[in-house]
C-alpha cells in the first residue's frame, strides 16, 4: 500500500507551473480578469485571494511553492483572481506589515502570510481590517476572530523521514540539516531522530543549523546547505534529511553526485523540474500540506464560512505525509513497510512523537 497522500500529486503537478509564474511583486492572476462570482452561498465579494511569501520567495521547489500551488488550485476552481508578493532581503517587520496592508486595501480576500515571521504583521494589520479575513502558517499565537492559524505535526512527517532513512543506510549513520536554529525546526529534528532510532536505536545521526536567525540566511542560502551536506557526507552518513527550504537544494545538489540518499522536505522534491538532474537520489520528502491549507482558508472564504482560529494538519487528516514518488524507493518494499507501519501506528495512537 503506498503511503502518498493525495495532496502529493496535487503539489507537484501545480509546482511545474509555479516555475513559469513571475515573481518579485507580480500576480498569478491578474485581478483585473477576476470575474467577481460568489460561492456557494453567493456571499463572496472579495477580489481573491493575497499571498505573501516567506523568506527564499517562490521557486525555492519547497515551502512557499506549495504554498503558490495551492493558491493555483483556488484560482482555478473558484475562478477567482490573485496576488502573490515576493519579500525583500533585509526587509523589516514595517516591510511585512506595509505588504498585507497592501494586499487587504486592495480588497484580496482571505490575505495570507506564509511563515511565521509574518506573526506580528498579521496580528496588527489583522486588526486594521476586521472584516478580511487573514491566515499564518507555521503560527498559531494570533487569535483575532478573523486570523486562521494554520500550523502542522511537523514532527509526524520527520518521524516517517527517520524510519525511512534508517531503513534505507548501510551505514548505520545519517544526518539532519536544519535552516535555523528555532524551536519550528526542532520539531524536525526531534520527529527525525525518534523515527531513525525506532528502527535502529544506536544508529548514528549528524545534526546541523545552518544559522542562529532566519535573517542569516539559513532558509536561503543553497551555498550554506552544500558546505553542511558536504561536511556531513564526509563524517560517513548516507542519507540526508533536510529542513531548510531554499538551502535545501544545495543539500541535494552536493549529496546526489556522491550517490547520497536526500530526503527533502515540504513539497515532493523528487517531482521538482529543478531539481531533475538529482531525482535519482531523493529518496523521498517529508509532506508539509501547506498548499491545501492556502486552498481550504481561500474555500471557506470563497463559501461566506471563514475558517478562523488554530487548524492543525496531521497524519490523520493528509496535513502532514510521506512521499514515495522515486520508483527507487517504492522498490525497497522493507523500507515502504516500515514508513507505512509507522504512519499507520502514529494515527493509530500506538506512537506518540514528542517534541519539547
Amino acid at each position: 500500500m503506498s503511503s502518498r497522500t493525495r495532496f502529493s500529486r496535487i503539489a507537484a503537478t501545480a509546482a511545474v507551473v509555479a516555475l513559469a509564474a513571475t515573481g518579485c511583486g507580480g500576480s498569478s492572476k491578474d485581478a483585473a480578469n477576476d470575474s467577481g462570482k460568489s460561492g456557494k452561498s453567493g456571499t463572496y465579494s472579495g477580489k481573491g485571494v493575497g499571498l505573501a511569501y516567506d523568506i527564499g520567495g517562490k521557486g525555492d521547489q519547497s515551502f512557499n511553492d506549495a504554498a503558490f500551488a495551492g493558491l493555483q488550485k483556488a484560482e482555478k476552481e473558484f475562478k477567482i483572481g490573485g496576488r502573490d508578493i515576493e519579500p525583500q532581503d533585509g526587509e523589516s517587520s514595517a516591510d511585512k506589515v506595509q505588504r498585507l496592508q497592501q494586499l487587504a486595501q486592495a480588497g484580496y480576500n482571505p490575505v495570507i502570510g506564509v511563515g511565521f515571521v509574518y506573526a506580528d504583521a498579521v496580528k496588527e494589520v489583522a486588526a486594521k481590517f476586521p472584516k478580511t479575513t487573514f491566515g499564518i502558517i507555521d503560527d498559531d499565537t494570533d487569535k483575532a476572530p478573523n486570523v486562521a492559524d494554520m500550523v502542522f505535526h511537523e514532527e509526524q512527517s520527520s518521524y516517517l523521514a527517520g524510519v525511512a532513512a534508517a531503513k534505507a543506510s548501510k551505514k548505520h549513520h545519517i544526518g539532519f540539516i536544519g535552516g535555523v536554529d528555532i524551536p519550528l525546526i526542532h520539531k524536525f529534528e526531534q520527529g527525525y531522530v525518534q523515527g531513525a532510532q525506532s528502527v535502529d536505536p544506536k544508529i548514528k545521526i549528524e545534526k546541523q543549523y545552518l544559522t542562529q536567525t532566519p535573517q542569516e540566511g539559513g532558509f536561503a542560502s543553497p551555498d550554506k546547505g552544500k558546505d553542511a551536506a558536504s561536511g556531513q557526507i564526509d563524517a560517513g552518513a548516507d542519507v540526508l534529511y533536510h529542513a531548510a527550504g531554499l538551502s535545501g537544494q544545495g543539500v541535494i545538489s552536493e549529496a546526489a553526485p556522491k550517490k547520497v540518499w536526500v530526503i527533502g522536505v515540504d513539497s515532493d522534491q523528487y517531482a521538482q523540474s529543478s531539481l531533475a538532474a538529482y531525482k535519482d537520489h531523493i529518496l523521498g520528502s517529508a509532506l508539509k500540506n501547506v498548499g491545501g491549507a492556502v486552498y481550504d482558508l481561500v474555500k471557506s472564504v470563497h463559501e461566506g464560512k471563514p475558517k478562523t482560529g488554530v487548524v492543525r494538519g496531521g497524519l490523520e487528516n493528509d496535513g502532514v505525509g510521506f512521499a514515495d514518488s522515486n520508483p527507487k524507493y517504492q522498490a525497497m518494499k522493507d523500507v515502504v513497510a516500515a514508513v507505512d507501519k509507522a504512519k499507520q501506528d502514529i494515527v493509530s495512537g500506538k506512537v506518540t512523537v514528542t517534541v519539547k
